[in-house]
């Protein structure tokens, strides 16, 4: 949709603010994940999750009480989220069970096939329209997720499934999102979908412990949580910490600066993701992995620079395919409420006493 010529551009320090605050979302996105791949050595995967999604509940529960309305405790909304957070409960299970199998490059490449499919759900269900420039994107990207799949090479196996069905699972959350619409705040979805999830990841747990054979290799798939010393709880703490600290940074970045102006700058994290596994534990991805990877964030950016040449009007909903996408990211907008609250205060401070 052609744009009048009278929209208004966010400022470049805003945008600069974005990008910055995409940048450090990703840096922490990848500590984030480089400390769950390390304790998963300790810890099952499901104490993890679990002690994750309790952290971020403490710190969205009481945000959403002091802020009151328009975020709310009780949504009739509930079941759609009970929906989404048992999709990001066995996705993310999934996606961290690949973990000590695959390289940190290996995984999060695959995973980033969510935006891809994601725009072609969107596409098939929500008739969002997607023109001949991106769909040849869309085509690139998935070629880019099927060479870095490596089918018929010798280390592909059923492993490298499951980041692509993690991926499958939050394009399928996001339409939920998108179907529902804007009937609540990005706030209260992410404190439904973060408490669920992390009450689902618990039978979850027992229902995967008990149908496989937890052998060595599969430790991290065992129920029995052992419990930590002091200085497991600060690595847990901080595992919890890093994460909601992540979201908020990318959230915040995507409401202050141009979706279309920062959105490249997500796939960020597989650079860094490559560098940090490559510094710490030696990884070097195959060149297949690093032949997808280009052609993924070369697929992303592509759109990216479409949705700038077109100048969406700031008032229209952005396409699917930008909303953020980010290992394990539930994309709670924190920023939201708190800039709500200051817009409230603003409009108080005009009326005339």
């Amino acid at each position: 949709m052609a744009a009048s010529s009278d929209i208004a551009v966010p400022p470049l320090s805003r945008t600069l603010q974005g990008i910055g605050c995409v940048i450090a979302g990703m840096i922490l996105f990848v500590g984030q994940d480089v400390l769950m791949k390390d304790m998963l050595t300790y810890y099952p995967v499901w104490m993890l999750i679990f002690t994750r999604s309790v952290i971020a509940l403490l710190t969205l529960l009481p945000l959403v009480l002091w802020l009151g309305a328009p975020h709310r405790i009780l949504s009739p909304l509930w079941p759609w989220y009970l929906a989404r957070a048992m999709l990001f409960a066995s996705g993310f299970s999934m996606f961290y069970a690949a973990f000590p199998f695959m390289g940190l490059a290996e995984v999060t490449t695959l995973f980033f096939a969510a935006p891809l499919m994601t725009a072609t759900l969107a596409a098939l269900f929500l008739q969002e329209k997607v023109g001949l420039h991106r769909a040849a994107a869309l085509l690139v990207g998935f070629a880019g997720v099927v060479i870095a799949m490596n089918p018929t090479g010798d280390r592909f196996g059923w492993i490298a499934v499951l980041p692509l069905l993690c991926a499958l699972t939050y394009a399928i959350s996001q339409i939920i999102v998108r179907r529902i619409g804007e009937q609540d705040t990005s706030l209260t979805i992410g404190l439904y979908t973060i408490s669920f999830s992390g009450v689902l990841i618990v039978p979850m747990g027992f229902a995967v412990s008990k149908l496989i054979l937890v052998t060595p290799e599969l430790n991290h798939l065992r129920m029995d949580w052992p419990v930590p010393e002091a200085e497991g709880i600060a690595m847990l703490a901080l595992l919890g910490g890093i994460g909601t600290v992540a979201y908020t940074l990318v959230s915040r970045a995507y409401q202050i600066a141009s979706a279309s102006a920062i959105a490249p700058f997500d796939y960020s994290y597989l650079p860094l993701a490559a560098i940090i596994a490559y510094l710490l534990w030696g990884e070097v991805p195959p060149h297949t992995t690093f032949a997808g990877m280009v052609l993924i964030v070369a697929s992303g950016m592509y759109t990216a620079y479409r949705e700038l040449r077109v100048h969406r009007a700031a008032d229209d909903r952005p396409p699917i395919a930008q909303t953020v996408f980010t290992p394990g990211g539930p994309a709670a907008v924190l920023a939201d409420a708190l800039d709500a609250e200051a817009a409230d205060l603003d409009e108080a401070d005009e009326k005339p006493s």
